[in-house]
């Protein structure tokens, strides 16, 4: 059956096709038939129990530079909608919280994905302290005294912002490091939050994997190579996109925490191992799917929509069922 769906996503009009996995969720439920519509967070709006959002019907198409046309605005009550995509790309901010707030009060009847709840209390860098065992020595900190300690016992360390994304303000800061004092001033003014220190993995050179889960199970995966003379792999920095295959390692981490993941309503969730160690887990707006499907592996947006469309089928199913019958007293 066709589903009408909604995507929370970015201004559609300025995404890079090529590799925003948004827009490949999009080109497959238009190729099952599915209803589309597209809003940004900032036109949601909760008026007593009513959450809307000024939606456009849109197409897509694969064509760069003409890859969408839609409709005009209009005011659409969200529980209406089967489906509700949420995949506005991070800061994870308060403004990205409230909308996890906002989504929570439609959903599961409206199906949201990922689960807006989940995906409020499992921020990507925060989740991952969980596995401890599956992850290189961390510490998340604002106290320098902590850091040097950190510093003194790991050597070369990674600092980065715990609510960062995209490897932006990532460094890396060695034991004897002139420049960390300017550095954790540099930090401690930007931002209020924490930040996460980790233990530097010489062999980011070889890779940092990104590898997707579907619904809690491996289903495909991209090794992300940095550029020369630098430590961040995310292809908006300059990475390069290789194909791969897991290890017995990274077999062994996903089965770890699949289940987890699946409990929690997370659907599509993109992790990041680097030399058998989990660094991160993904869940506001995952990436990687056009990457993975041009290098020669699956098609990992059919195999999330085979999920959505179960899971809608099965609340279906639960909705047309008979309440039960009430029990009459004994005579």
């Amino acid at each position: 059956m066709p589903l009408d769906v909604a995507v929370q996503m970015d201004p559609i009009e300025a995404i890079n096709i090529a590799g925003d996995s948004t827009f490949a969720l999009m080109l497959e439920a238009q190729r099952r038939g599915h209803r589309l519509r597209y809003y940004t967070p900032d036109s949601l709006s909760l008026s007593g129990e009513k959450l809307t959002a000024m939606t456009r019907a849109v197409t897509v198409r694969d064509e760069k530079g003409d890859h969408f046309t839609a409709g005009d605005a209009e005011k659409t009550d969200l529980s209406t909608m089967d489906v509700v995509l949420l995949r506005q790309d991070p800061p994870f901010d308060m403004h990205y919280v409230t909308t996890t707030h906002l989504l929570e009060r439609i959903h599961p009847k409206t199906l949201v994905v990922n689960d807006p709840a989940s995906v409020r209390n499992a921020p990507e860098k925060m989740f991952v302290m969980e596995f401890p065992q599956l992850m290189p020595p961390t510490l998340i900190t604002r106290d320098r005294a902590e850091i040097e300690i950190f510093r003194k016992t790991h050597g070369d360390i990674v600092m980065k912002p715990l609510y960062g994304n995209g490897g932006a303000a990532v460094f890396k800061v060695s034991w004897k490091d002139p420049n960390f004092g300017s550095l954790y001033d540099l930090f401690r003014a930007t931002w209020r939050e924490p930040w996460v220190c980790q233990a530097f993995l010489p062999k980011v050179s070889e890779g940092d994997k990104r590898i997707i889960l579907v619904d809690g199970a491996a289903a495909g995966a991209v090794n992300r190579v940095p550029a020369e003379n630098d430590i961040r792999s995310n292809m908006v920095r300059g990475g390069a996109a290789m194909p791969t295959d897991l290890t017995p390692r990274e077999k062994e981490i996903c089965a770890t925490i699949g289940p987890h993941l699946k409990a929690r309503g997370l659907i599509f969730v993109g992790i990041d191992v680097i030399d058998g160690h989990l660094t991160e887990i993904n869940v506001t707006s995952p990436t990687g799917l056009r990457a993975i499907k041009r290098l020669g592996g699956p098609d990992l947006a059919a195999a999330i929509w085979d999920v959505i469309e179960a899971k809608r089928a099965a609340r279906g199913a639960t909705d047309a069922s008979p309440a039960p019958k009430a029990k009459l007293p004994l005579a």
